[in-house]
């Protein structure tokens, strides 16, 4: 009897740790994360040895919207030299409108605010916010500026901004959403950190994330 629960004892710290192993283990080259080719240059200046990373999202991907929990986490114990950043992603003309959105409220200043709450409307409430009556009446709802949301998601810069959306996903190899770049070398993303039964590791991607980010560390610099 003793051997018997002995084995089952052994057994089971061996099982505990193959998984730890496994969960210690540095990603996994062109399963977890690819290479950018080639490696892009920061979105903006960044002070010192900041390591940029950059989530490309769309407002209108379910997946993007399931990610940010795990990403909120993620960077509340993020190595403290990350510099994180979000880019809209665009891979059709129907994707603009919303990218617009995301625009707009950044050019009025209250993108931080109101960012989640886009992300909530659009998939828990079916509003769509890239219409641009909707986006009026929902920020009219919530005491936001209509006049100045309305002169900013048509103004010129914010279309240009969403033009260069489309640039921005081409540049970077962008071929899903959500995927995360870090220090313009590596992308990921959480369907590329999956379990045995196939289904996301949000762990596993925030264990990616910081070797990545070790990684671009070490890295030289991507000039422009």
């Amino acid at each position: 009897m003793i051997g018997k629960w002995f084995l089952v004892f052994f057994g089971g710290l061996t099982f505990l740790a193959a998984q730890a192993g496994a969960l210690a283990a540095g990603p996994v080259k062109d399963k977890e994360y690819t290479i950018i080719q080639p490696a892009q240059p920061p979105l903006e200046a960044l002070d010192g040895k900041k390591v940029e990373v950059i989530e490309f999202f769309y407002y209108g991907c379910p997946h993007c919207y399931n990610l940010q929990p795990a990403l909120k986490a993620w960077l509340k114990q993020a190595p403290a030299d990350v510099e994180f950043r979000r880019q809209p992603t665009v891979f059709r003309e129907s994707w603009i409108p919303l990218t617009r959105t995301y625009y707009a409220l950044e050019a009025i200043g209250i993108l931080e605010k109101f960012h989640d709450e886009v992300f909530t409307t659009v998939h828990k409430q079916n509003v769509n916010l890239g219409d641009r009556g909707n986006l009026l009446d929902w920020a009219g709802r919530r005491g936001i500026d209509t006049k100045k949301l309305a002169a900013a998601y048509d103004s010129f810069s914010v279309q240009t901004k969403s033009q260069r959306a489309v640039q921005m996903t081409r540049a970077y190899g962008i071929t899903g959403t959500p995927s995360v770049v870090v220090g313009g070398r590596y992308l990921t993303g959480p369907s590329m950190t999956v379990d045995a039964d196939n289904s996301i590791s949000y762990q596993r991607f925030g264990q990616v994330l910081n070797e990545l980010v070790a990684m671009a560390r070490n890295a030289p610099p991507v000039k422009k």
